[in-house]
């Protein structure tokens, strides 16, 4: 229901929007803004994003949750899109959106309406990652098993190109 109120409510608010400026400073001063706000929204989308990804990179190389860094990325992208959309409403939007303590008041709102559920070991602290290491022992159980390999005899051998039919 709401987004079907946002894609009739969007429009409209664009449309008046350039109805008002438009008649306010002219139709070419008002076609300059929407493609410099255009330009300006992609050089600040680019830069926002190569820092959120940096951001979201640290947080999985120290093993830290990386869910703010990724909705702060998704932020940055919705934003970019918001940019290159014609229109001041939008455009207000997605300078918004680049504005990092915006993209953390949003975060907010958003992780308190969604419930995250977390696994993991059984016993060992959520808030804490469990770093595995490779040359560690496994304190779970060993299977010690012994093989022999089996002769194969010439009448036997296989002879499709496969190993797995016999003629």
């Amino acid at each position: 229901m709401w987004l079907l109120i946002a894609f009739i409510a969007v429009p409209m608010i664009e449309i008046t929007l350039f109805i008002q400026v438009g008649g306010f400073i002219g139709l070419w001063p008002t076609l300059l803004i929407v493609v410099l706000t255009a330009l300006a929204g992609t050089y600040l989308v680019r830069s926002q994003g190569q820092l959120a990804l940096s951001n979201l990179k640290s947080s999985f190389s120290d093993m830290r949750d990386p869910t703010e860094p990724l909705v702060h990325g998704a932020m940055i992208l919705f934003s970019g899109a918001l940019l290159l959309t014609p229109g001041f409403f939008t455009d207000a939007v997605g300078f918004a959106l680049l504005i990092p303590a915006v993209r953390k008041a949003v975060f907010k709102a958003i992780s308190a309406r969604v419930k995250v559920q977390q696994f993991g070991k059984p016993g060992a602290d959520p808030r804490r990652p469990q770093r595995v290491h490779p040359h560690e022992r496994s304190k779970g159980d060993v299977i010690d098993g012994e093989f022999s390999e089996v002769p194969q005899d010439d009448d036997d051998a296989p002879a499709g190109t496969s190993g797995w039919t016999r003629r």
